[in-house]
């Protein structure tokens, strides 16, 4: 099986939202990130002709959540989130309210801990828990595509400057990808272009420790480039 996997560009942060359907003739979708614009979304998936199987979320991050609730209570699809972030997304006035950030907050239907294997539209998901820039962060693999969130980008990494975050928890989680994923695996962003681990472990300039020893780990400082 070779996914369908559709992009959609959003909000100020431009988070990246897919829609993954197990072919293009296939009846239902899975909603990866709905970060904003929820009406240009449910466009989209209107113009697809396939029902919202379910809403996938990688982390806790305001613009990974702003369309969450929307989507979720105009398509009646299942949102799936790590137990340990969902209170954010129940609550988000109480993280993002100081910053004038506003969310519309969404009590998660699935709660994850990281290891899980279910299915949705035809597709069949697995969890991985990587924490660094967040906590609890997720990733869902699915047929050779890694949906990473903000753990890996093209070039970079995510951010370790924020509240919860840690540079050498997010290598650890970095080790774990490429030691057990084939470098083919396609990395869906959570922010820019696609890529693949491989590409990220030969050139991307914060996988030096990764490339030089997989058993050191030492003291680089490293701030990544996203939300």
């Amino acid at each position: 099986m070779s996914l369908v996997v559709d992009t959609f560009v959003l909000g100020p942060a431009r988070e990246n939202c897919y829609v993954v359907r197990a072919n293009r003739d296939a009846a239902e979708e899975v909603v990866v990130d709905p970060g904003d614009d929820a009406a240009q979304l449910r466009l989209e998936l209107a113009r697809a002709g396939a029902r919202c199987a379910g809403i996938l979320v990688t982390h806790c991050h305001w613009d990974h959540l702003g369309a969450v609730a929307d989507l979720a209570e105009t398509t009646g699809a299942p949102v799936y989130m790590a137990r340990d972030e969902a209170p954010v997304l129940a609550s988000p006035d109480d993280f993002y309210g100081a910053l004038g950030i506003r969310i519309r907050p969404y009590a998660p239907d699935e709660l994850l801990d990281g290891g899980e294997r279910f299915e949705l539209a035809a597709i069949e998901f697995e969890t991985l828990t990587v924490p660094g820039h967040s906590p609890a962060h997720l990733a869902y693999l699915a047929d050779g595509c890694l949906f990473s969130g903000d753990v890996l980008f093209a070039g970079s990494v995510g951010r370790t400057d924020l509240p919860g975050a840690d540079w050498e928890t997010l290598l650890e989680s970095l080790r774990m990808l490429t030691e057990r994923f084939p470098p083919d695996t396609t990395v869906y962003s959570g922010h820019g272009p696609p890529t693949t681990l491989g590409a990220e472990l030969a050139r991307n300039p914060f996988l030096v420790e990764l490339r030089e020893t997989s058993s050191s780990w030492g003291g680089a400082s490293g701030q990544g480039r996203d939300a």
